[in-house]
């Protein structure tokens, strides 16, 4: 039998240099980290507002009655202010009148926005109403969603007036 002893660890070199390029390591990718975090949450935070949308246009045409979608910090009633970042609301609007009336079913409740995003309309809309056909007529519309990196990081969700929406990236005035 063989008496050689077996050392097992590490020796103190080995521990700072792999410590050294572990911080190295970090450096670089923690900046790049932070930015893939902020990209992922504006984008999904766009496509939100997006679906939003488009679920209020197809509710207005499955019901074959007005649908509205509304800034809202409660989940019940529009706010009546020109701030969506806080939450929004999509309810059956059979009167038009912008307004969660007795009887109209609120149909998605969404919450405030994480991360100290803003969405806002540029023309300060209060709220969008499609009619029966699909069409938003009055509410031509771009929602700017702006984060900390400002205009160049934004994105601008623009609606026209025939109820069609579309995305994009870097045009919101923030």
């Amino acid at each position: 039998m063989n008496n050689l002893a077996i050392d097992k660890g590490f020796t103190l070199i080995e521990l700072l240099v792999t410590l050294s390029v572990a911080g190295i390591l970090l450096a670089v990718a923690a900046p790049n980290y932070q930015e893939f975090v902020q990209e992922s949450r504006i984008t999904a935070q766009s496509n939100s507002i997006l679906s939003s949308i488009m679920l209020t246009k197809s509710e207005a045409i499955k019901r074959n009655s007005p649908a509205t979608i509304c800034p809202s910090t409660s989940g019940a009633a529009c706010t009546g202010g020109t701030v969506w970042s806080n939450g929004w609301i999509v309810f059956a609007d059979t009167n038009s009148d912008g307004v969660v009336d007795a009887g109209e079913e609120v149909i998605q409740v969404t919450a405030a926005f994480a991360g100290g995003n803003t969405l806002q309309t540029a023309g300060g809309d209060l709220r969008v109403t499609f009619s029966a056909n699909g069409f938003s007529m009055g509410f031509n519309s771009t929602f700017s969603l702006c984060d900390s990196r400002g205009s160049a990081h934004s994105r601008a969700v623009i609606l026209n007036n025939q109820g069609r929406v579309r995305t994009e990236k870097g045009t919101a005035a923030c």
